[in-house]
């Protein structure tokens, strides 16, 4: 099987969003990782950085993904949706042709830990309806590996002569979310579909892609091929492998809104600007 390298490397910039959430900008539209659009991680134990939450607000055209790793917030939207986000579960989100919701803390102190992926839309699919759905942590299937585990959030996991399904199938894009962790030393091989974009992102520890060691906080760009070898440095490292079919499509972002042209993006700010977008 022809083994993807990475072809490049990324390191999070430091910014802040919603209400002055302190966090690391990995990706964001304007690099080009289609289907993917941006992805964020949040990371303190001190309030003052995340307290504030991310209060209402719109988006139109994409799906957000976020995992918490640790802490508690509370997801409210337009819909009547209302859900708590735990540490181990997911939020799904398909905001299509418009959803206003909010991210609220459910703590005052210890660690908040997060991530979350825009997954861009197809054209004949960003004005659907909206959807969402929460997924708790043990509605995410857990794989046992020599030497380490894999949490299957979308797609199929294949391992051995076993292919295990993820909490999430039936996307377009035919996204791949895994959340791999493995003990020192430790390698596996993950299956990726040919032709789809594929991105590896170190969270804990250092992994080692092909010759590359990429150490936390950093994001592999991956090539193309039928499969990726990773391993686990001289420490426990825990990583999200993703995914998933381009949509070879104009993407003009602005802001909440990613939609295929600027009369697009236009007509989402006058619907917003109206009380139209949730529509």
């Amino acid at each position: 099987m022809k083994q993807r390298t990475v072809t490049q490397a990324l390191k999070g910039q430091p910014t802040s969003d919603g209400a002055g959430v302190k966090l690391s900008r990995i990706f964001s539209p304007g690099q080009q990782l289609d289907p993917f659009l941006l992805l964020d991680e949040f990371n303190s134990d001190q309030a003052a950085d995340y307290i504030g939450g991310f209060p209402p607000h719109p988006h139109r055209g994409f799906e957000t993904v976020t995992y918490m790793l640790e802490g508690e917030m509370l997801h409210e939207d337009h819909l009547g949706n209302q859900g708590r986000l735990t540490s181990g579960s997911i939020q799904w989100m398909t905001a299509a042709r418009g959803i206003i919701h909010s991210e609220m803390p459910q703590q005052v102190q210890g660690r908040m830990r997060g991530l979350q992926l825009w997954l861009n839309l197809p054209a004949a699919e960003k004005l659907k309806d909206p959807s969402y759905r929460d997924i708790p942590p043990e509605d995410i299937p857990v794989v046992a590996v020599t030497g380490g585990r894999v949490k299957v959030i979308a797609g199929r996991f294949v391992y051995g002569d076993a292919a295990t399904p993820g909490a999430v199938t039936g996307i377009s894009t035919d996204p791949l979310y895994l959340d791999i962790s493995l003990e020192p030393g430790v390698a596996i091989e993950v299956p990726v579909t040919v032709g789809h974009t594929a991105l590896v992102y170190v969270y804990e520890g250092t992994a080692v892609l092909g010759s590359h060691h990429v150490a936390a906080g950093r994001l592999a760009v991956l090539g193309d091929g039928e499969q990726m070898a990773i391993a686990a440095d001289e420490q426990r490292t825990g990583l999200l492998l993703l995914a998933a079919r381009p949509l070879g499509e104009p993407v003009v972002q602005y802001g909440p809104f990613v939609m295929n042209t600027m009369t697009e993006i236009e007509q989402a700010l006058r619907d917003y600007r109206d009380g139209r977008l949730t529509a």
